[in-house]
């Protein structure tokens, strides 16, 4: 796949709500993640595809719901590509809130090696 095909397809399946099935398939085996910032719940970087997912699913049990999810079209520049990320949200014990992301992919060999997140 190409780059543009897989930031497409990483957005249509985010937009479904598919975040982990989107990690399956675009991910690579020891792919990276950067958060902004380390926090209590998460560390600043975590590295392997097992890593990531369990990241995602902490956030997922953080949680109490999520009433939106809007994603921008991708922006392509070479092997990396960036998408908007906002979501409508109330996290556990917490009131509802709007989470705005910059996310940033870089591709290699077909496979998503890295994403940051810029707040």
């Amino acid at each position: 796949m190409t780059t543009k095909q897989i930031a497409d397809r990483l957005v249509a399946l985010c937009q479904q709500g598919e975040f982990d099935a989107a990690q399956k398939e675009l991910f690579a085996a020891d792919a990276v993640s950067i958060e902004p910032y380390a926090t209590p719940e998460f560390e600043k970087e975590v590295k392997g595809l097992d890593k990531i997912a369990e990241k995602g699913e902490k956030f997922m049990h953080m949680t109490e719901t999520m009433h939106s999810v809007e994603i921008s079209a991708p922006v392509i520049g070479g092997n990396a590509f960036a998408m908007s990320l906002k979501m409508d949200i109330t996290m556990k014990g917490q009131d509802r809130m709007t989470i705005e992301e910059l996310c940033v992919y870089q591709v290699k060999d077909g496979k998503i090696i890295s994403e940051q997140f810029f707040m």
